[in-house]
């Protein structure tokens, strides 16, 4: 798998990693381009860390990621270290989205994304979590990744839909932050 620059990240063997697609990818920082510099990004069910490491080789000052699979954490790190350069940090928490959620209420960011297992059932409780804990600026924004077939989009309070976008068996829902 390579990033921006051509650059090589590594991932862990077999099927209990699903990286996000290079065409996925390109696709969400071609919609964000011009806007990563200096951002705060929030990486949710990070996996191998990929979303991270582009926002951290197009330029974010800061990359959070969580991710409950301890050696995925270890991959993260590594492949964030990379990317990184001395004007930039990174920190990888290892544990329960739901419960790390509550723990950042006070920060905010710029980008959030979110790409859980697609049959999994948090969609609704993190993105109400990230709502009511505000961890979006105004007019930030989440991409939400998730199986086009399996997915109906959420009304959540504060949040709104901006966009939704279709990759074969993969899709990115956008939804922006409106403050109250």
């Amino acid at each position: 798998m390579r990033i921006y620059g051509n650059r090589l990240l590594t991932t862990l063997p077999g099927q209990l990693i699903r990286p996000t697609s290079a065409k996925v990818r390109e696709a969400l920082f071609n919609i964000w381009q011009g806007s990563i510099v200096e951002c705060r990004w929030l990486d949710l069910c990070a996996g191998n860390g990929s979303m991270g490491a582009e926002a951290l080789s197009r330029g974010a000052r800061e990359v959070i990621g969580i991710e409950s699979y301890g050696k995925a954490c270890k991959i993260i790190k590594q492949n964030w270290q990379k990317f990184s350069t001395t004007n930039q940090t990174f920190k990888v928490i290892k544990g329960d989205v739901l419960n790390i959620l509550k723990t950042l209420e006070g920060q905010q960011f710029h980008y959030i994304y979110f790409d859980p297992p697609y049959t999994s059932m948090l969609y609704q409780p993190v993105l109400e979590k990230i709502a009511a804990h505000k961890l979006l600026k105004k007019g930030g924004e989440i991409a939400v990744e998730h199986n086009p077939k399996l997915w109906q989009a959420m009304t959540i309070n504060g949040l709104e839909i901006r966009q939704k976008k279709y990759y074969g068996n993969s899709a990115i829902t956008l939804y922006v932050f409106q403050s109250s």
